[in-house]
């Protein structure tokens, strides 16, 4: 098991290190322009949607994120658009998801992207028990863990975390911040849970993008709009002059 999570680090370290390297096939690539490494301890909750503050970011800087994957119809589509465009994104995973497609975490894993957590079945945490609530962000860590590293912990090796329908209470972030965990709002988003066809969900967010001129952007690589949207998405944001910026944790992986 020492084994397996040495060979998946090492590849998980690699594309973080080569981010400003030419991408391979591709010299009009958008790319990952540098790296932010976040650290609970200044940065525990992070976008203006929820929260007072955000990630500092330059203007024209943008941290792709992508909730409630893996799906196995969406979230290979979603990491092929990233593949070409040589750009690094952070996954906020569903532990019922990972269980069932793990390989599609581990793929995740492999070309750079971060892997955060969602929970486990996607509950709206401030409705539940602190107890049942905290048990629950446990155990999608944990199966996540799993997937990506072959060990089921509930200290995550990348310390992110959003709450699904960013339904939090102050009991939770206390906790979570006690633990070191960076809280995860936005600053952006896609609207992505709405039907709309690819084209005008591009529209709606390249607008909110310019609006905002830099910021955390949610979407979903569970969505077919989405996934289908992607690729467009990348190469306006690139003749736009936006930047992407890839989030990982500051002191590098915590140790199985």
């Amino acid at each position: 098991m020492s084994r397996l999570f040495t060979i998946v680090a090492i590849a998980a370290f690699i594309p973080w290190a080569a981010a400003a390297e030419p991408c391979p096939g591709n010299p009009d690539a958008l790319g990952t322009a540098r790296v932010l490494a976040v650290d609970a301890r200044t940065t525990p909750r992070v976008g203006l949607k929820h929260f007072p503050g955000t990630l500092p970011l330059r203007d024209k800087e943008l941290v792709l994120t992508f909730d409630d994957g893996p799906w196995p119809t969406t979230t290979p589509r979603v990491l092929n658009a990233l593949k070409a465009e040589c750009v690094r994104a952070t996954f906020f995973l569903l532990g019922r998801n990972t269980d069932a497609h793990p390989r599609i975490v581990q793929r995740a894993l492999a070309e750079g992207h971060s892997i955060g957590h969602h929970t486990y079945s996607h509950p709206l945490l401030n409705q539940m028990p602190l107890d049942k609530a905290e048990a629950e962000i446990n155990r999608g860590i944990a199966r996540d863990e799993l997937a990506a590293y072959g060990a089921a912990k509930t200290v995550p090796t990348t310390p992110f975390f959003r709450f699904p329908g960013f339904a939090s209470s102050q009991p939770l972030l206390d906790r979570l911040s006690d633990r070191g965990i960076v809280v995860f709002g936005a600053d952006v988003w896609a609207s992505d849970w709405l039907p709309m066809a690819p084209e005008a969900e591009l529209q709606l967010l390249l607008r909110r993008i310019a609006q905002a001129g830099r910021g955390i952007v949610l979407l979903h690589d569970t969505k077919a709009q989405t996934a289908a949207m992607l690729p467009a998405l990348l190469r306006e944001l690139k003749k736009r002059g936006f930047r992407i910026v890839h989030v990982v944790p500051a002191g590098g992986l915590v140790s199985h």
